[in-house]
């Protein structure tokens, strides 16, 4: 599936679309792994909307604010971090599914990453 990622860059007006594919289900289907997946390439959409012709970086699922909301269409997933803003979707799921489905994701996500 594919789905359509906004990012807005701190200190610019301009919003820049990017379309995002993910090989895995439709969202009513996802599983925590797949929320981990769509929020990593969310995330790095906007490291490349930041980084111009940086190449993949490293993604680390900590450190932002995140909500789902209703759009048409369905429910976007909105994260915002110190450099920007990023809004993913739509998605046809619900909205306190997928809620609860990237807090699991967010929470395995923490115990698994080690800081050194």
């Amino acid at each position: 599936m594919t789905f359509q990622v906004e990012v807005l860059l701190k200190g610019s007006e301009d919003v820049v679309d990017r379309t995002v594919d993910f090989d895995g289900p439709k969202a009513a289907e996802w599983t925590d792994d797949d929320v981990r997946r769509v929020l990593t390439l969310t995330l790095g959409a906007f490291h490349d909307v930041q980084n111009p012709g940086s190449g993949e970086a490293a993604v680390s699922l900590r450190g932002f604010s995140w909500i789902v909301t209703p759009v048409d269409g369905g429910v976007a997933i909105a994260i915002e971090i110190a450099s920007g803003a990023v809004v993913a979707g739509p998605f046809d799921v619900d909205a306190d599914e997928l809620t609860a489905t990237i807090r699991r994701a967010l929470a395995a996500s923490a115990r698994s990453e080690s800081v050194h």
